[in-house]
């Protein structure tokens, strides 16, 4: 498939998946198992990083950012209409990436909190026997799925007091080229962006936290974590420090520019990381639902609060 793929057939793909259209709080695990059962399929070939279908994932997150209300966040054409889709320059194997963003505009200008995640994955390896594709169920659809129930709860509800940015980045598994193109291009500046929560690899629960806890990378780092837990977020800290998580997923650029931000995971370092069984089988969808419905209302209350996090003395990262 060629990058250049023709809009009125990704319309029609689109339109041919359709996902309750319930939007009332909470999450509905039907709306995530629809979800991630679009994204990992094998029909999306891996969403690899640059590849048409990492182009179909873009577009498909951001049919559902329309569908709940959101404002287009992406690239403006010659008709000065604004897309959801950011189209990145990138190296390497490909020449562009694509970065889904809706916004969810606040009452009070100047500040902002972001809610992210990355749309690819491997893609197909054709020089194995067996399974080829690299579905990326847990890393990560689990994610961007998560992403996008948060954007589909908090629309429906009452206008924030502060803007809330969804971005699903392209190609994090090929050197984070949309989150560092987003960071690069941000809609505001960086020191309006009061946090942010990366979501990575949380379809499973891990075994070393408390039944039904997500983990926090840099827990002890700031006043985040902390506070979103008092708050009722089912949040932990990361019980695998020697991995240093922290700085391996799209929170880490924004963290280095000063932003508050971290990522909420549950990887319990299982052995279908980054390879073609991490697939919708192995994912724990009645976890998943519990888990990021203990969220909804923590951000909910970041995104209409005047607290604003910060780094604890010597916790903030330098390269």
């Amino acid at each position: 498939m060629t990058n250049r793929l023709p809009r009125i057939a990704l319309i029609l793909l689109l339109i041919a998946l359709p996902v309750s259209a319930q939007k009332d709080a909470p999450i509905k695990e039907q709306n995530i198992r629809a979800e991630l059962g679009f994204l990992a399929s094998d029909a999306m070939q891996g969403r690899g990083s640059g590849t048409g279908y990492e182009r179909i994932a873009a577009e498909y997150i951001s049919s559902q950012f329309r569908q709940f209300g959101l404002e287009p966040g992406g690239d403006t054409d010659s008709a000065g209409n604004k897309d959801y889709v950011q189209q990145v320059p990138a190296t390497e194997r490909s020449k562009m990436t694509w970065n889904a963003i809706g916004v969810l505009k606040g009452s009070q200008p100047g500040e902002a909190i972001m809610l992210s995640a990355h749309l690819d994955h491997l893609g197909v390896n054709e020089s194995l026997t067996g399974d080829k594709i690299f579905n990326g169920a847990d890393d990560d659809a689990s994610g961007s799925v998560a992403v996008l129930e948060l954007a589909r709860v908090l629309a429906a509800g009452k206008r924030p007091r502060r803007t809330i940015y969804f971005v699903c980045f392209g190609s994090e598994e090929r050197g984070g080229y949309g989150s560092r193109y987003f960071i690069a291009n941000s809609p505001v500046p960086l020191t309006e962006i009061v946090a942010d929560l990366t979501f990575e690899m949380l379809g499973r629960p891990d075994e070393k936290v408390p039944a039904g806890k997500l983990w926090l990378t840099g827990f002890e780092r700031s006043t985040l974590g902390p506070e979103l837990a008092r708050q009722g977020a089912a949040l932990v800290a990361d019980p695998h420090p020697e991995q240093h998580f922290f700085r391996r997923s799209d929170n880490y650029p924004l963290a280095l520019r000063g932003v508050i931000a971290h990522t909420v995971s549950s990887f319990g370092l299982h052995a279908d990381y980054h390879r073609p069984s991490d697939d919708i089988s192995k994912i724990d969808f009645p976890f998943m639902t519990r888990s990021l419905n203990s969220l909804v209302k923590p951000v909910q209350w970041l995104a209409n609060s005047t607290f604003r996090p910060a780094w604890l003395p010597g916790q903030a990262p330098t390269r």
